[in-house]
């Protein structure tokens, strides 16, 4: 059984809600974590242009500035996406991070470092036996070679995974972009010819010389050869490479576990999650919705499952929001419901829970402390 630290969003003056976060992370321990001296990756989510829904850098300045006394070397960091936007490359993913408020000015005691380089593949290959859908993981070389790593988790629905929680924003945002189409991918890419101009790039960058240009100047992908990386999903810039067959929402969780697994084993790490905003979509998408229960709180724990799974319980045990996708005509309160099935309802996220526990990440069994 885990311990799994819990404070409301009451506050008084002199008691700010970034001053909760910080007194509830030091009740559950963090001054534990072996930082001192050590690069400690803060794993956040920038938020897509257009979000609203994403976590403030308020929160992001407060634990910067907590691991920065303990003697730490953070930085703020995430990944570029699989999908073209405003965050599928550095450039323009470090470009929205600092319109979104991660920035030197907001927080100056973190840089921001995009983990998996400029285009997306910049990773480290985590061999991972005991998985049973992945057997490697690709992990973003900046989260990979970081010694400590916190992640700070805006707990919200998701679209195809049900919902997103810590697990997620450590495994499937932990990865490399080709990781992220081996957990969303049962195949290999394809090429949408009306997308590609023949730029030539992803020929360049295969590292298994299985793409060529045909003789109208269009990719096409040698399959004898490929292996599925998806580094010319990465640097194509036209969206015509593009993931094959889509892995389904049950395997989707396992694999995110599995990859959060690969992130975090032999890491010291620690965990925080906001139930705040609850947005029915990720935090990807360039607009937010409707929250679909009432903002709830602030947990911690060191443990990544037992976190995840107290804010399921939270969530679940809430009433859905009047007018929300969750409860659209405003006459069933859904309490001791799934919400985000309601929402998604071809999502299984308690899936993903039940793998995580197999792969031993953590516990479903937990002790809830109130701060």
């Amino acid at each position: 059984m885990s311990n799994v630290y819990y404070t409301n969003l009451r506050s008084r003056p002199g008691r700010s809600l970034p001053k909760k976060m910080e007194l509830l992370v030091k009740a559950a321990g963090i001054g534990d974590l072996p930082c001192k001296d050590k690069f400690t990756a803060i794993k956040i989510h920038f938020g897509e242009l257009g979000n609203m829904a994403f976590l403030r850098h308020n929160y992001a300045a407060r634990m910067a500035e907590l691991l920065k006394q303990m003697g730490a070397r953070p930085f703020l960091t995430d990944t570029n996406t699989l999908y073209s936007g405003s965050r599928s490359n550095a450039v323009d993913h470090l470009y929205t991070a600092f319109l979104n408020g991660y920035n030197a000015i907001s927080v100056p005691a973190a840089p921001v470092i995009i983990a998996d380089g400029l285009k997306g593949t910049d990773e480290v290959v985590v061999p991972l036996p005991e998985g049973e859908y992945c057997k490697e993981a690709r992990i973003a070389s900046a989260i990979a070679q970081a010694d400590v790593l916190v992640s700070m988790t805006h707990f919200k629905g998701h679209e195809q995974a049900g919902f997103g929680g810590a697990l997620k924003n450590v495994g499937m945002g932990g990865a490399s972009v080709g990781g992220k189409l081996h957990m969303h991918s049962d195949s290999q890419p394809v090429i949408e010819r009306e997308n590609c101009i023949g730029c030539n790039v992803c020929v360049v960058n295969c590292r298994h010389k299985a793409v060529a240009l045909d003789a109208e100047k269009k990719a096409v992908i040698d399959y004898e050869i490929c292996v599925g990386c998806g580094q010319c999903i990465a640097v194509c810039q036209y969206d015509a490479a593009r993931p094959g067959k889509f892995s389904s929402t049950q395997e989707l969780t396992a694999k995110i576990a599995e990859y959060a697994l690969a992130v975090l084993k032999d890491k010291p790490h620690f965990h925080v999650a906001f139930i705040m905003d609850v947005s029915p979509h990720c935090d990807c998408w360039s607009m937010n919705d409707v929250p679909i229960v009432p903002d709830i709180g602030i947990l911690a724990s060191f443990d990544p499952l037992a976190l995840d799974q107290a804010c399921f319980d939270m969530v679940r045990n809430a009433p859905a929001m009047a007018d929300s996708m969750a409860n659209p005509q405003g006459k069933e309160t859904l309490e001791g419901e799934d919400k985000f099935t309601s929402v998604h309802p071809r999502t299984d996220g308690a899936f993903g829970l039940a793998h995580a526990e197999k792969m031993q990440l953590g516990s479903r069994t937990y002790t809830l402390i109130e701060v």
